[in-house]
């Protein structure tokens, strides 16, 4: 029997890396799984693999960022399924340059979909997570508790959402529903691709990234969603408000060992 049998897990974001992978693991453990992406041929992929290895998996295209698309969203699953037990707000963009050379359009972009993205999810499937003592599981950073240079609007909107997720523990905890947050270092995903491509050095910025981890190597998208699956079924049932630090120990040797100018990815 699989941990999330009867669930419904409704993943933004659901399209590739992270997402994708979790998508895939709920999946295989017997969840109905919504893949939500801004990209409808990324969340239809998705979910047709999964349909194909005998899961239940519906695509879903949403613009986190509004209000009209998060509710069509949420109507959507409705519609489809009758209920929500799971949301993961996973959906992410990440677009890094010193404060003074960011464009204002930018930082409200990246604050739009990582930040308030998450409250509009959270704030529209809520009556329905408030019915089956629902988990929320929001996707933090590193970023969010330790300082990266060259990258203060990702920073900000990861602090906002570890922020976020605590003081919504203590609110929903009388309806039963959990929120939690996973926070990872560097992990091999389309978005860390994007910040590789915009970096002056980047084979340099991989080889450091790695080094950041007392591992010696960045996380799998599959090794995050092992730990969202962990926070999305009865195994975690005592825990809420926490910020789940996935990084390989990077944290431990902040601010040691070779580094570029920029710092390590985290």
């Amino acid at each position: 029997m699989g941990k999330l049998l009867n669930q419904v897990a409704v993943i933004t974001g659901g399209g590739s890396g992270i997402g994708e992978a979790t998508a895939k693991l709920f999946a295989a453990e017997e969840a109905s799984v919504v893949v939500a992406d801004v990209m409808q041929d990324a969340a239809e992929k998705i979910a047709l693999e999964i349909s194909n290895n005998g899961g239940n998996a519906i695509p879903i295209q949403v613009d986190v960022s509004r209000k009209d698309s998060v509710l069509k969203m949420v109507d959507a699953v409705l519609s489809q399924y009758g209920r929500m037990d799971v949301l993961f707000n996973n959906a992410g963009i990440i677009m890094p340059n010193f404060i003074e050379d960011i464009d204002e359009a930018d930082w409200h972009r990246v604050v739009s979909v990582n930040l308030t993205g998450v409250f509009l999810c959270i704030k529209y499937s809520l009556p329905e997570l408030r019915k089956v003592r629902g988990k929320i599981i929001n996707m933090g950073s590193m970023n969010g508790l330790v300082g990266q240079t060259k990258n203060p609007a990702y920073s900000a909107t990861k602090g906002g959402v570890i922020a976020m997720t605590r003081s919504l523990a203590i609110d929903l905890a009388p309806s039963g529903v959990r929120v939690n947050a996973i926070c990872p270092a560097g992990v091999v995903t389309p978005l860390l691709e994007k910040w590789f491509s915009l970096q002056p050095y980047p084979e340099e910025m991989r080889r450091n990234s790695d080094l950041s981890h007392m591992v010696g190597r960045t996380a799998t998208a599959d090794e995050i969603a092992k730990v969202a699956l962990f926070l999305a079924n009865d195994d975690s049932s005592f825990i809420t408000g926490q910020a789940i630090q996935v990084e390989g120990g990077a944290t431990l040797g902040y601010g040691s060992g070779p580094k570029p100018e920029w710092n390590n990815f985290m």
